[in-house]
C-alpha cells in the first residue's frame, strides 16, 4: 500500500480541491517559516520515521479541522469511527468541532473562568482572538512512544504574543490584556489510533489550557470599557465586573 500524501507532506490537503471556510485553501507560508525558524526538532531529515510521519499527519488533520468545513471531505480521519476526545472528556465528532471550533474544541466547554468563556466564543470569535494575538503558533512532535495502530504523541504548541488578547465574556463586559512580546509555549500528550489507511479513528489530548492563558496575560487583565485592573489573573474568579 502505498503512504498516503498527508504523511509524507505537511500541507498536502492544501492542494485539495474542496469547500473552504474561506473559499480557498488557507496560506500557512508565514507559518510554514516561522516553524522552520523556531522548531527544537529536525524529524524531516529522516521523512519516514515515524515522528515525521505522525508530526505531518496531525498537521493536515489541523488544516482539514479548521478549514474544510465539509467533515465528508476530510482525508486524515476515519468517516465511520473519529472521535476526538479532550483531558478524559466525552466524544467529539467532527461535526461537533466543526460547530465549537477547533481552539473552544481544545480548550473545552467550560473555558477558563473570568478570562475566556467558550460559549461566548463561535469559530470565528475564536480564530479572530487567537491569530490577533498569535500571528503563529505553531505544532511540533516532542517523541512518539508505541506503533501504529495507537501512539502516544508528546508535543510542544508556541507562538509569539504580538497583538493584544481580547475576549468577551458572558457578563456582557470585554477583557483585554497587552500583548507581551514573548514566546507563549504549552505542551501535553496525545494518545492517536489511526486505522490500516492511515487515516485518525480516535484522539485523545492532554493538556493544561490554563498555562497558555497565563502567559498570555502576564501583562494584567483589565476591562474594555472601564479599564478596571484586574490584579491578579482571576483564573476561576468569573466575571471580573461586579453586575
Amino acid at each position: 500500500m502505498a503512504i498516503p500524501d498527508f504523511l509524507l507532506d505537511p500541507n498536502a490537503v492544501l492542494k485539495d480541491e474542496s469547500q473552504w471556510r474561506f473559499r480557498s485553501a488557507p496560506d500557512y507560508t508565514t507559518s510554514n517559516v516561522n516553524f522552520e525558524a523556531t522548531k527544537s526538532t529536525s524529524w524531516e531529515t529522516n521523512p519516514l520515521s515515524l515522528e515525521c510521519l505522525i508530526q505531518n499527519l496531525v498537521k493536515n488533520w489541523e488544516k482539514e479541522a479548521s478549514y474544510k468545513v465539509d467533515p465528508k471531505e476530510w482525508r486524515t480521519i476515519s468517516q465511520e469511527t473519529y472521535a476526538f476526545h479532550l483531558n478524559g472528556g466525552p466524544a467529539m465528532s467532527a461535526d461537533d468541532m466543526l460547530r465549537m471550533g477547533t481552539y473552544n474544541a481544545l480548550i473545552g466547554e467550560n473555558g477558563v473562568k473570568g478570562v475566556y468563556e467558550t460559549a461566548a466564543m463561535d469559530f470565528s470569535k475564536s480564530h479572530k482572538l487567537f491569530k490577533s494575538a498569535l500571528r503563529t503558533f505553531n505544532w511540533e512532535v516532542l517523541e512518539v512512544l508505541g506503533e501504529p495502530p495507537k501512539v502516544s504523541i508528546k508535543w510542544r504548541h508556541w507562538g509569539t504574543m504580538t497583538g493584544n488578547y481580547r475576549a468577551k465574556l458572558s457578563c456582557g463586559r470585554t477583557v483585554t490584556a497587552k500583548a507581551n512580546g514573548k514566546v507563549i509555549e504549552v505542551f501535553g500528550i496525545t494518545v492517536a489510533g489511526v486505522n490500516d489507511k492511515f487515516e485518525i479513528t480516535s484522539l485523545e489530548t492532554f493538556w493544561e489550557p490554563e498555562s497558555m492563558f497565563r502567559q498570555m496575560l502576564t501583562e494584567g487583565l483589565e476591562t474594555l470599557e472601564e479599564r478596571e485592573r484586574v490584579e491578579h489573573l482571576g483564573l476561576g474568579a468569573g466575571c471580573p465586573v461586579p453586575h
